[in-house]
């Protein structure tokens, strides 16, 4: 007997009692008892069904209620896996349906950040395969967790490369992007260098040395290639200027275009480095490499509304220290002279 049976079991019950009692009775009086019985019996087939068809329709409404939740574990498993592919700010830029994905683009003034190992081809001659992939993965989630702190834009990696922008799709003002990138990358030079002692491990003979370009400049941001196949980057001027610098600057170094070091010289500590002949650009460009904080003492800045001279001394021989002396001394014989004639 199923569940509905034990229900209406009273019922069927009293259904077979009235049957006997309406043998027992008149004539007269059968024939409408039989016909009201008739109706309750229809009556209460009918409910039976109803109530059956109610415990079919709520057994698959948890039927469907189950599978919408595996499902949503699932597209959470799913979501949490691809968050992996995509930058923080994309991917909720995405999810939370700010951004549609489809071909666009847009063009903004974005600081652009490149990193490389210094001298990674040869390390990857000398290293095993194995060793160099855990190494590598190291170090990526060392500088990556930095970058995420300062709310970059993680673009891609090429091998051993970063390349990372700042004021899309998130920005926080152009000079403030500037600023947070070039800390950044501060912060991921202090970080290499405490990790010194760790890569001996992977069987490293020398430590991991990292060199920075950093530009701002105009791009076009967004997504790029096919209907089935996108990525989310960005191109332009400004990203070749920043990729020549970081192949441009020294171990260890970052190396920023004039164009970002006018937006952070009030705020981090930079000296003029060479003007260099970058590949693709006629003219050479001016380049500035920020210092350490412990060195800003021994520089000196010469600077006025059209004109601005940095020397760190803590870099010059002896030799150099006593011609610099000379020509400064000379100098400031000539603008003494030159003002008293002024007056």
């Amino acid at each position: 007997m199923d569940r509905n049976e034990g229900i209406f079991q009273h019922e069927f019950k009293v259904i077979e009692k009235s049957k006997f009692a309406i043998e027992g009775a008149s004539d007269a009086s059968q024939t409408e008892l039989s016909e009201l019985l008739r109706e309750y019996e229809k009556l209460l087939k009918t409910t039976r069904r109803l109530v059956k068809h109610n415990d079919r329709s709520e057994e698959r409404l948890n039927v469907l209620a189950q599978e919408a939740r595996e499902k949503s574990t699932q597209l959470e498993q799913l979501s949490a896996q691809l968050a992996k592919y995509l930058s923080p700010q994309v991917y909720e830029s995405i999810f939370s349906g700010k951004q549609k994905v489809s071909l666009a683009s847009s063009r903004k003034k974005l600081t652009i950040f490149f990193s490389d190992l210094v001298g990674f081809t040869q390390i990857t001659e000398s290293l095993e395969s194995e060793d160099l992939t855990a190494a590598l993965n190291y170090y990526l989630d060392e500088m990556s967790a930095i970058a995420l702190k300062y709310g970059a834009t993680i673009d891609k990696y090429i091998g051993d490369a970063i390349m990372i922008f700042f004021g899309d799709p998130e920005s926080q003002g152009i000079a403030e992007d500037a600023f947070r990138c070039v800390s950044m990358a501060v912060e991921m030079q202090k970080r290499l260098e405490e990790l010194t002692d760790k890569w001996a491990h992977f069987g490293l003979q020398e430590p991991f040395k990292m060199r920075i370009g950093i530009n701002t400049g105009f791009c076009t941001v967004g997504n790029f290639g096919s209907e089935n196949r996108l990525d989310y980057t960005v191109i332009g001027a400004g990203v070749n200027m920043a990729a020549r610098l970081e192949a441009a600057a020294s171990s260890g170094s970052i190396l920023l275009s004039f164009d970002t070091y006018n937006l952070v010289k009030d705020k981090i500590s930079c000296k003029e480095s060479e003007r260099i002949k970058l590949k693709g650009i006629s003219n050479p460009v001016r380049t500035y490499e920020v210092i350490e904080s412990e060195d800003t003492e021994s520089i000196i800045t010469i600077k006025t509304e059209n004109s601005f001279l940095q020397e760190q001394l803590s870099g010059l021989t002896g030799q150099q220290l006593d011609e610099l002396n000379l020509s400064l001394t000379n100098a400031l014989d000539t603008l003494r002279a030159h003002v008293e004639k002024s007056t």
